[in-house]
């Protein structure tokens, strides 16, 4: 009998293990590339660059073909994700270095005087989506760029929902892809690699098509390695319980910075190239293309590293991967968009990418994968930006996020159900002389050079002109009146003046 009994108690534990291990959580991955295009990934189109682990997680998950940023730049796309909120209600509008420190741009005195180093804090009172997840029993960490608030301030990391934090404080010192430190949680980690600033030049008498003239731009410690060697090492000491992992690569943000050996695969690929010989913000480089596809496959590899390891640890299936980019690319530095394609299908270049609320500067890649709940294989049309991460993330997690945040979770599109859907998305952006934009439908209208006094809306049918070629406003006066309206309501003055509009009635 108290055999009998024995072996009904073990069988009911293990039932009851089996039940808890159902019950855990899933593990969340927010993995975000930096500038990276949307014509720049294999499965949304890239033909010159090889990304096999982000299309095969595109095959074993969900593509979104509509999937905006929240900003067209770093800090304040950042920030609309993390706090689900747009840009017309967001304390990060734009980037702000903080400049009435000091001299925020010399690389060396900010290496040396971690108080000029950083972006202005974001409050100590903001709600994140680390602060929600931690009450929700996660493990939280970021991996990579912060931005969002300068060493020794409120708008710390670990002050700000995260429990553990490796990578660059600041976006400024990210101009360095071999940089003299990276920090751990408030610890400033010193690295084995010369302090040269960003504005460096080759040397005057060196032969620029000589792939030793170069040399002093490719050190010993490479920061995306380092960054990822710590999430893999995260991903281990955490296999046991729920974690979050926002992961914001400084990959394939500038400099062209990338190992030799990843470059040495596209010169084979490319040819011989005209070197870019710099300027006063990013490094030389003696083959420019080939680089910027190496620095792509090595965040692509980056990616699979972390896909292997969660299969290894027996976690894979209990983990959901979301992989997006931060803005459109950039057209700066010596990357030839053109050559990529980089913003295909839309408008490329400067005034249409990075920096503009044109489709190529804010529509993005987003794939999500998660076993055993998203249909592999599938492609999702639903419209959604930034502010819908929050709480389609809370919602995965089982918590509630904010009532003030503009977002709307789309996990039941990720499952396959009935979504609700925004009557319109909204972003203004007080850079490059002050734009607004509104995607209603298959309408987006665009209002730029706000700064100079332009209040006229531009009016795009993306269903027939994806490229923004042809202006219909004219044609359709009460979709732009519409649009005007959404333009208005959504728009509240800024605390930061620097990021407020007189134009439109800001004080």
């Amino acid at each position: 009998m108290k055999i009998i009994i024995t072996i009904l108690s073990g069988l009911m534990l293990l039932g009851c293990n089996s039940v808890k291990k159902e019950e855990r959580p899933p593990n969340i991955i927010y993995f975000l590339a930096d500038d990276l295009g949307y014509g720049e990934v294999g499965v949304f189109g890239q033909t010159k660059i090889k990304t096999p682990n982000i299309d095969a997680l595109a095959k074993n998950g969900m593509m979104f073909t509509q999937h905006y940023s929240g900003a067209p730049v770093c800090a304040p796309a950042r920030y609309v994700f993390l706090t689900g909120k747009h840009t017309g209600h967001a304390f990060i509008r734009g980037n702000d270095e903080w400049n009435q420190r000091g001299d925020v741009w010399d690389y060396e005195k900010v290496f040396l005087d971690p108080t000029l180093e950083g972006q202005r804090p974001i409050p100590v009172n903001t709600v994140t989506l680390g602060d929600q997840l931690k009450k929700a029993g996660y493990k939280t960490s970021i991996f990579g760029k912060w931005g969002l608030g300068a060493p020794k301030t409120d708008g710390i990391p670990n002050l700000q929902g995260f429990d553990y934090f490796y990578g660059y404080n600041c976006q400024r010192q990210a101009h360095n892809l071999y940089p003299g430190h990276l920090w751990e949680n408030t610890q400033k980690i010193l690295l084995n690699n010369e302090l040269i600033s960003p504005s460096t030049k080759l040397d005057s008498l060196a032969d620029p098509y000589n792939n030793q003239s170069y040399s002093k731009f490719n050190q010993k410690e490479y920061a995306p390695k380092k960054i990822q060697e710590k999430a893999l090492s995260f991903i281990e000491e955490n296999k046991g319980d729920p974690f979050f992992m926002y992961y914001a690569s400084p990959l394939p943000h500038l400099p062209l910075q990338a190992p030799e050996e990843y470059v040495n695969r596209y010169r084979e690929i490319f040819g011989e190239e005209k070197p870019y010989i710099g300027d006063d913000s990013y490094f030389p480089n003696r083959y420019p293309r080939a680089t910027y596809a190496a620095m792509i496959s090595y965040l692509d590899d980056q990616l699979g590293e972390i896909v292997a390891l969660l299969k290894e640890k027996g976690i894979y299936e209990n983990t959901i991967i979301i992989f997006s980019s931060d803005n459109g690319p950039t057209y700066l530095g010596g990357v030839d968009f053109n050559y990529f394609e980089s913003s295909k299908p839309f408008s490329n270049g400067y005034g249409r990418t990075k920096g503009f609320v044109y489709e190529g500067g804010i529509r993005i890649p987003l794939i999500a994968s998660w076993p055993n709940h998203i249909k592999p294989g599938t492609k999702s049309n639903h419209i959604s930006a930034f502010y819908d991460l929050m709480p389609t993330i809370c919602d995965i997690a089982g918590t509630a996020p904010p009532d003030s945040i503009d977002g709307i979770s789309f996990k039941s599109t990720l499952l396959n159900q009935e979504q609700k859907q925004h009557d319109f998305l909204y972003w203004e952006f007080p850079s490059y002389n002050g734009q607004q934009a509104v995607r209603m439908g298959k309408w987006k209208g665009i209002r730029k050079n706000i700064f100079a006094g332009n209040l006229e809306i531009e009016l795009y049918n993306l269903e027939t002109d994806l490229e923004e070629q042809v202006d219909v406003s004219n044609q359709y006066p009460k979709i732009v009146e519409n649009i005007k309206a959404i333009m208005k309501q959504e728009h509240e003055p800024a605390t930061n003046d620097k990021f407020k509009f007189k134009q439109l009635g800001d004080l």
